[in-house]
């Protein structure tokens, strides 16, 4: 367990985590590369979960070095299933605000299995969530297949933004909903999440090179999650884009709890193992019906709950060796 830092030891908070050492953003805007104590780390000395992005640290001197020397208990995390074959949980960040979804219309093609997914963990973690859908732009000739995603998840108690970071349409409104949060921007690969970053803060080329200053990685391509700070209580963390997402902590079984607007008629089906599929009296599929639920929303439960049993069936052979 990490120890606490001193309140009167210099602090801030973690801005990225990279090649073992962090850097952190203090509360003056300077900009500090830090190593991890070994007693921060833990027994095992790697950096993992230890230390992520949103942390606050406790800084002292070692040397002509800077080192996080304490964590502060993180009131929430943000995790996800770490690529690979063993279930091993990735916090992508901590102390978040809100989650912000970002997909796009077209090039690529909306994913809800994506989208879902991220909606769902940000709910199992308690955490407030809203979907931006870049590349509104691109819609011209199909608005109504635009508007059909906006509402479902409208329907689901989601905010929904149709934006574009070409020509600016929605952002104002999209920035609004960032002030005085902390926001943990998660997407598709190639659904234009940094331009999107980059139009709601012209500054970002300069503050994200600020993060990383001696290899400037990730200028024009994300390599790893980090925070940007424009302005004094609004926070923006860019994440890479992702081109799977695996949930953590959630199962087949359990994942009707993950879709928000389900909730309040789970337990109301006639029969008490519903699947929410073909049953007689099943309080989703009656929901659908009377335009409470979106069959589109209930249709990506259905595909993600297979996958998810699929995922389970594989790890319970490879536990028996197969």
């Amino acid at each position: 367990m990490s120890r606490e830092p001193s309140a009167h030891a210099p602090q801030g908070v973690v801005a990225r985590v990279d090649f073992g050492g962090c850097v952190v953003l203090l509360d003056d805007d300077r900009v500090l590369e830090a190593t991890v104590r070994g007693r921060v780390m833990g027994p095992r000395k790697a950096l993992g979960n230890a230390v992520v992005v949103g942390d606050r640290v406790a800084l002292e001197h070692a040397g002509d070095a800077v080192a996080i020397s304490g964590v502060e208990p993180r009131r929430n995390t943000f995790s996800r299933r770490a690529p690979g074959k063993k279930p091993v949980e990735q916090v992508v960040a901590a102390n978040l605000d809100q989650v912000v979804c970002v997909a796009s219309f077209a090039d690529p093609e909306f994913s809800p299995g994506l989208v879902d997914r991220v909606l769902c963990q940000a709910e199992h973690l308690g955490l407030p969530a809203r979907l931006a859908v870049n590349k509104h732009d691109l819609l011209a000739e199909d608005a109504a297949a635009g508007q059909a995603i906006l509402d479902a998840y409208a329907l689901a108690g989601y905010p929904v933004h149709a934006v574009s970071a070409h020509t600016g349409e929605g952002l104002e409104a999209l920035r609004r909903a960032l002030l005085g949060r902390r926001s943990l921007f998660v997407g598709h690969s190639g659904v234009g999440k940094s331009r999107l970053l980059h139009a709601l803060e012209p500054r970002y080329d300069l503050l994200s090179g600020q993060v990383n200053p001696k290899t400037g990685k990730g200028r024009h391509t994300t390599t790893a999650a980090w925070l940007l700070r424009p302005e004094a209580g609004f926070e923006l963390i860019d994440t890479p884009g992702v081109r799977a997402f695996g949930l953590w902590a959630i199962g087949p079984r359990d994942l009707d709890q993950s879709y928000a607007e389900f909730r309040r008629f789970l337990g109301a089906c006639r029969f008490a193992d519903c699947a929410h599929d073909r049953e007689p009296g099943c309080a989703l599929r009656e929901a659908v019906a009377r335009g409470e639920i979106s069959d589109r929303r209930l249709a990506s439960y259905h595909k993600l709950r297979d996958e998810l049993a699929q995922e389970q069936e594989l790890e319970r052979l490879r536990g028996a060796g197969w």
